[in-house]
């Protein structure tokens, strides 16, 4: 019984007697807005572009100009976010965007999903940005509204995919219109043409991901059948020099989703991400089933609760939609909890339009139960992208929500009595310097927590930065990281409580300031 199994490789800390609260931060209003091609979209990028380890937020407008907001919180204080948009991020079209250092610069890098060419920005000192040049990247002119990205063995520069949705262009559109999805790999200090990945089933989500822990990641795509309506399906790809789709023959089984987003987190403790899924409808976790051999993967058990179908307040019985999906542990208790961005797509009459988000905190047998009313997050407007991230450094996960014709939300973790907690951010020299494709384990007690760090999933927005970690009542953890090139370092005891770099010094980690 996989709820079994859950309950088992959880630790054991009390649930919180009043359970998790946010507060409302005010904030200068931002609102993603447009026509039929920003239905979706909406994303949100968090990371840190000016060196104190306090993430900035950057969220796409749509048809508005995207908003770049500094983070101005107190330290351990207030979380505050100041709007200060230099004219290089005030983009028109915007879907979303992720932060990445493509150039090995160990300062953040931005890729703009946008309606037409894409913009991928190369990060300067304090907050500054500029057209990223040299490297031949292919911008495209499509609609764009999914990106991920891995750097692959023996590469200097990353490995960037991009999906791209329904094709505006093709006069029988815009259903069986998808467009094509790309692949662009690195040749020496540039790119090479873009690799068309065909078949494409119009992408709302992608995520490189080593779910074999074999070293080497694959991509995942999760498609909207809405437009791909019949031929369809989600998607797995093996990233071998010539790429090609798993098959029933290699254990994948064919399913279809109103796919929007896509997360990734081991939950269960055996070393294997669990994969959760939004959807119109319902939600769809699956975890490996490991009594086949190869990419199978099965439905966790209803009665985990992690569907999310139906609204749970606000008196419309219709189902539900999700968009973005985060694992976090907003309680610090040692559990994963999931946070789902809820909202009708435009005026889809089957569907919900009083649709809440969803804040799913799992319970010490690893059933998921809905707090988002009693924690002050079951906004009803049609929400978008979303980010969980410590805004103020005070060890609780905050909240940011994009909404579509609505104002961005942003929520601090006013938690009473949450546990403790530590926060890990890797560092790399020359390439890779935010060691993507990494995993880090932390031993808490008996329990061992692993964690990829990916870029790409959610819906159209991610973040890059520290992982965030909660600890229950230990002070005290040790850690480990399983570097890119499958090197692991020995382990090293740190003190609950703080966000720490670790950098790479032989087998050793070196604690950097």
């Amino acid at each position: 019984m996989l709820r079994t199994v859950f309950a088992a490789c959880l630790i054991a800390s009390p649930a919180l007697a009043d359970g998790p609260k946010f507060q409302p931060v005010n904030i200068e209003p931002h609102i993603y807005d447009g026509g039929w091609e920003h239905f979706v979209g909406g994303g949100v990028a968090v990371f840190d572009c000016n060196g104190d380890d306090l993430p900035e937020v950057f969220a796409a407008g749509g048809e508005n100009p995207s908003a770049l907001y500094l983070n101005t919180s107190t330290p351990t204080g207030a979380a505050q976010l100041t709007l200060k948009s230099p004219d290089a991020l005030a983009l028109h079209g915007v879907i979303g965007a992720y932060p990445l250092d493509i150039d090995n610069d160990a300062i953040a890098d931005l890729v703009v999903l946008r309606v037409g060419p894409n913009v991928v920005l190369k990060g300067g000192a304090d907050c500054s940005f500029q057209p990223m040049q040299g490297l031949h990247i292919d911008f495209g002119d499509a609609w764009s509204t999914a990106f991920s990205a891995t750097w692959e063995q023996g590469n200097a520069l990353p490995t960037l995919a991009f999906g791209n949705y329904v094709d505006r262009d093709d006069p029988d559109g815009p259903f069986e219109a998808c467009d094509t999805n790309v692949l662009q790999r690195p040749n020496g200090d540039r790119y090479d043409a873009p690799l068309n990945l065909s078949p494409s089933y119009c992408p709302l989500s992608m995520l490189f991901s080593d779910w074999q822990r074999n070293g080497t990641p694959d991509l995942r795509i999760s498609n909207d059948r809405h437009y791909y309506v019949s031929d369809g399906q989600e998607q797995l790809w093996s990233m071998e020099a010539s790429p090609r789709l798993y098959t029933q023959s290699d254990g994948w089984i064919e399913h279809k989703l109103w796919g929007m987003g896509i997360a990734s987190r081991d939950l269960t403790g055996d070393g294997l991400p669990e994969v959760m899924m939004t959807s119109m409808g319902d939600q769809r976790m699956q975890t490996r089933d490991l009594a086949s051999i190869g990419a199978t993967y099965k439905d966790v058990p209803f009665d985990l609760g992690t569907t999310a179908h139906r609204p749970y307040e606000g008196g419309d019985g219709r189902p539900s939609t999700g968009w973005h999906v985060q694992f976090g542990d907003v309680q610090n208790d040692g559990r994963d909890d999931i946070f789902i961005a809820k909202g009708n797509v435009e005026q889809m009459p089957g569907l919900a339009m009083k649709d809440p988000n969803n804040l799913l905190i799992q319970t010490e047998n690893g059933v998921f139960e809905e707090t988002g009313g009693s924690a002050g997050v079951a906004s009803l407007h049609r929400g978008r992208g979303a980010a969980l991230a410590d805004l103020n450094g005070d060890g609780l996960l905050d909240l940011v929500v994009v909404n579509r014709r609505a104002r961005m939300e942003v929520y601090q973790n006013a938690t009473a009595d949450a546990g403790n907690w530590i926060g890990l951010q890797l560092h790399q020299t020359d390439i890779n310097t935010n060691a993507v494709g990494a995993w880090i384990h932390v031993k808490v007690g008996d329990r061992l927590h692993r964690r990829e760090i990916t870029v790409g999933g959610g819906h159209a927005g991610g973040q890059l930065g520290a992982e965030h970690f909660g600890l229950g009542s230990t002070d005290a953890v040790t850690v480990q990281v399983r570097w890119p090139d499958g090197k692991q370092s020995e382990w090293m005891a740190l003190q609950a409580g703080r966000l720490y770099h670790l950098a790479r010094d032989g087998t050793a980690l070196k604690l950097r300031d």
